[in-house]
């Protein structure tokens, strides 16, 4: 197909799903569609884009907050790209992550939500990728940017990368910029304008995913110093590999391999086959992918060479006391509520 001929159908595309999403929106607004509200607070992490901008270490920083002042916590999740009856590979990550927070997933957040408080007795709901999920109302709505394309180039799908218009921010009530450290001060000043005139309430973070160590198949950890200055081929399959590789390079090890999959990528025969070839090749010191990765592939090494996941952490530049003052009420409702046997 031409350029022109594509950009045409691109944008027609791009137009189709801008109406169908407006009129979505607007039913909900207008209080048209059913929106469940659990008895217990809810958080929802989101997004207005598609590709990878940092939810699930997001999800892990709430959840260890929430259980660290004292309240019982359950993800919910639809279950993207999950086996009939199995995890996926965000809600594997949280598991090896958050041994003490239960999991569910299903398309259906509102039974979700029925199941963690009246069998499983939670306090308090994290909804995983939930900002166009309006089924389920919410306490606080957390919306993150990616810093090197926040604005998903300025076009709804597919077209764009742009899930919802932008005027859909309003909804946030915040706002988190990730992997700030990709770009320059005056640019996330430029970032931060905008996103105040499109959600003038809403407050604002910036954090950026910080390397914690190095991780294996077996739960194992080792620290970071293991990869300085030796030979390391690296691979993923997540939604941003770039912000993957911008983390790995900052670690003083040397690159000599890389391999990018699919976002959810299901690694089967062939890949590990191909994987272990290209590490013999590259003459390789160790293999390094994301946890995502790792709890896919579940082994120690590939073609004789170690396998490790970087694990990271979130780390606030800015914004960290306003975003706990804003939970603190929802805690403090937590706590309070009962189990339903009780």
């Amino acid at each position: 197909m031409a350029p022109a001929l594509l950009r045409l159908a691109l944008r027609a595309a791009s137009t189709a799903y801008r109406c169908a999403v407006s009129i979505r929106n607007r039913r909900y607004d207008l209080a048209r569609c059913e929106i469940h509200r659990p008895p217990v607070p809810v958080v929802s992490v989101g997004n207005l884009t598609v590709g990878g901008t940092g939810k699930t270490p997001m999800v892990e920083w709430l959840s260890r907050r929430l259980r660290e002042q004292g309240a019982r916590v359950a993800i919910l999740s639809r279950g993207y790209g999950a086996e009939q009856g199995g995890l996926n590979d965000e809600a594997l990550e949280l598991e090896l992550a958050l041994a003490d927070v239960p999991h569910l997933q299903n398309p259906d957040r509102a039974a979700s939500a029925e199941i963690a408080v009246e069998e499983l007795a939670s306090q308090i709901l994290v909804l995983d990728d939930a900002f166009q999920h309006r089924r389920l109302a919410r306490d606080l709505d957390i919306v993150l940017l990616d810093a090197s394309e926040p604005f998903g180039f300025g076009y709804l799908l597919p077209r764009g990368l742009l899930r919802e218009p932008l005027a859909a921010l309003a909804r946030a009530d915040v706002v988190v910029l990730s992997r700030a450290d990709m770009i320059d001060a005056a640019a996330r000043q430029a970032i931060r304008r905008r996103v105040e005139s499109l959600a003038p309430r809403s407050l604002w973070c910036e954090v950026v995913h910080r390397p914690a160590g190095l991780t294996d198949s077996q739960g194992g950890a080792y620290p970071l110093s293991e990869l300085q200055d030796k030979r390391v081929a690296a691979f993923c399959g997540i939604g941003n590999p770039a912000g993957f590789r911008h983390t790995l390079s900052a670690l003083g090890c040397r690159l000599v391999g890389w391999r990018e999959f699919p976002d959810h990528h299901d690694y089967d025969r062939h890949d590990v086959e191909r994987l272990a070839h290209d590490l013999r090749q590259s003459g390789a010191e160790l293999a390094v992918c994301t946890r995502k990765d790792l709890v896919k592939l579940r082994t120690g090494s590939l073609g004789g060479v170690p396998l490790r996941a970087l694990a990271v952490e979130l780390q606030f530049l800015e914004g960290e006391p306003r975003l706990l003052s804003a939970l603190q009420p929802l805690v403090e409702r937590a706590r309070a509520v009962e189990p339903p046997w009780l």
